[in-house]
């Protein structure tokens, strides 16, 4: 079972996992042994709430295929237990991040001392660039 909140419960049998050959250096452990895990969740066959199925199909992730399906691979342990941990903390992390409201934006103006600030240093610039230029008797 992975526990998103205190209400919400994803059960075991929801979550696909395989276990696959892990990628790059590692010696024979990584000829031999199966340590990397694929994760696999279907999001519109869960039991989450509505609410979190949407968001999630609203997000704009790579780890979400067209299918509506989140596919996690972790390779980075030589473990499969640690690997198997590690998949499912991404999953959880991903599934919180849903929920988490980001605050909305209040328009502020610039201060009345900074707009003289920018106007100031302005003309100095302007006055710097006409001194360049050639003088004409």
């Amino acid at each position: 079972m992975l526990q998103i909140s205190r209400t919400i419960i994803i059960p075991d049998n929801e979550i696909e996992m395989s276990a696959i050959r892990s990628q790059g250096a590692g010696g024979q452990n990584v000829n031999k042994v199966a340590t990397a895990i694929h994760l696999r969740f279907d999001i519109e066959a869960s039991s989450l709430p509505t609410f979190y199925k949407e968001y999630l199909l609203k997000l704009n992730d790579r780890r979400i295929t067209q299918e509506g399906v989140i596919v996690i691979k972790a390779q980075e342990h030589r473990s499969q237990e640690k690997n198997r941990e590690e998949a499912l903390q991404r999953l959880q992390e991903l599934i919180k991040s849903v929920v988490v409201l980001k605050r909305k934006r209040q328009p502020t103006k610039p201060t009345r001392s900074s707009q003289k600030k920018r106007l100031d240093h302005k003309t100095k610039r302007g006055q710097i660039k006409s001194m360049r230029r050639q003088v004409i008797d």
